[in-house]
């Protein structure tokens, strides 16, 4: 890495989930299942799902407000939004965003890497910090996959919920608190049926074939993902501390892509960390896909289980597949914005 160029530096934070908080309960009975059951694969105990009427674009715009907000800012330079579920296929919906954040005119573009989506984003966010081209970024992941599943799938439908999280990034010193590290990403087009909804694309399309509601239903190999989302997440881990010249030893905190607990364990028994390093949210919120990230980061400060100047990794698998890792010194944020716990008034499933 050119030391010369600037860092992209971590400014704020913000996150946000939508008022529907669906519990394990509720889907027992639906989904022929037991709390214990979801618990016991997943690790998972409730999620939130989007309302009637509530959108990718309703949940990134409550996320980016409250990172703004976070960074005492009222205007960045160019809007990233990570997202596999966006309110149209045309146009993308970071333009929506921007336009909503009052950021008209500014730069906007999604990103789709799905779970890998938000570590992307941030690679997206600091090359435009690199380049000149941007002095702040906002970096979004919002998904709202709640409306692609198929309601009876046992398998998976306990597994996702919906939400957002977004980080303020600015040019800065690569030295300083919160500077992003050099970043490793990767993908395996061979494993595109690993988690796929095919029914939107025009592989679909040019078949001839009618779509049925099943083609847009998300579909995933569970013990398959297991078994590469283990590897590639530690190895990517261990790639990125290469790049940043970090002994595994001295590695804080892990945080990873919030899919299953199960994976989350084995990550770290592959680093060598404890439990309590590796911090835990999707226990609250599920598989929030591009959003668990970002949320698991704001859940992890707010607790105290993340620190400003634990040296941190970001780690992601998801569906392509895709895999992405970096590196942070983490900064002292204010999160005064970011409402917690998150607002609900109890099971409206």
């Amino acid at each position: 890495m050119n030391e010369r160029l600037p860092a992209a530096v971590i400014a704020g934070l913000g996150a946000w989930v939508p008022p529907n908080l669906v519990t394990n309960e509720d889907l027992a009975g639906r989904l022929d299942t037991t709390d214990e059951w979801i618990r016991t694969r997943s690790g998972i105990g409730q999620r939130y799902h989007v309302p009637p009427g509530l959108h990718t674009s309703d949940l990134a715009v409550a996320a980016g407000q409250r990172a703004m907000a976070s960074a005492a800012v009222s205007d960045v330079d160019c809007v990233v939004l990570a997202t596999e579920t966006p309110d149209r296929r045309v146009p993308g919906t970071a333009p929506v965003v921007a336009e909503r954040l009052g950021l008209r005119g500014r730069g906007a573009l999604d990103v789709n890497a799905a779970c890998s989506g938000f570590v992307y984003g941030l690679a997206t966010g600091a090359g435009l910090i690199a380049t000149g081209t941007a002095a702040t970024v906002l970096v979004i992941g919002a998904d709202t996959n709640s409306l692609y599943l198929d309601p009876a799938d046992r398998s998976l439908y306990p597994l996702m919920g919906d939400g957002a999280g977004a980080v303020v990034l600015r040019r800065g010193d690569r030295a300083e608190p919160g500077a992003l590290g050099r970043f490793t990403l990767g993908s395996d087009g061979s494993l595109v049926d690993l988690i796929t909804s095919p029914g939107i694309g025009s592989e679909q399309r040019a078949s001839g074939e009618p779509m049925t509601a099943a083609d847009v239903h998300t579909r995933m190999q569970g013990r398959a993902v297991f078994e590469h989302a283990v590897v590639r997440m530690s190895d990517a881990v261990g790639t990125a501390l290469e790049l940043a010249g970090w002994p595994q030893a001295e590695l804080d905190r892990v945080v990873a892509h919030q899919a299953n607990l199960r994976i989350l364990r084995a990550v770290g028994r592959r680093l060598g960390l404890t439990d309590d390093q590796v911090p835990i949210h999707l226990d609250r919120v599920g598989n929030t896909v591009a959003a668990s990230i970002p949320l698991a980061l704001a859940d992890a400060t707010r607790s105290g289980a993340l620190k400003a100047g634990h040296r941190t990794a970001l780690v992601a698998f998801g569906a392509g597949a895709s895999w992405a890792a970096t590196t942070v010194h983490w900064p002292e944020l204010d999160l005064s914005a970011t409402h917690f716990p998150y607002h609900h008034t109890g099971s409206t499933a």
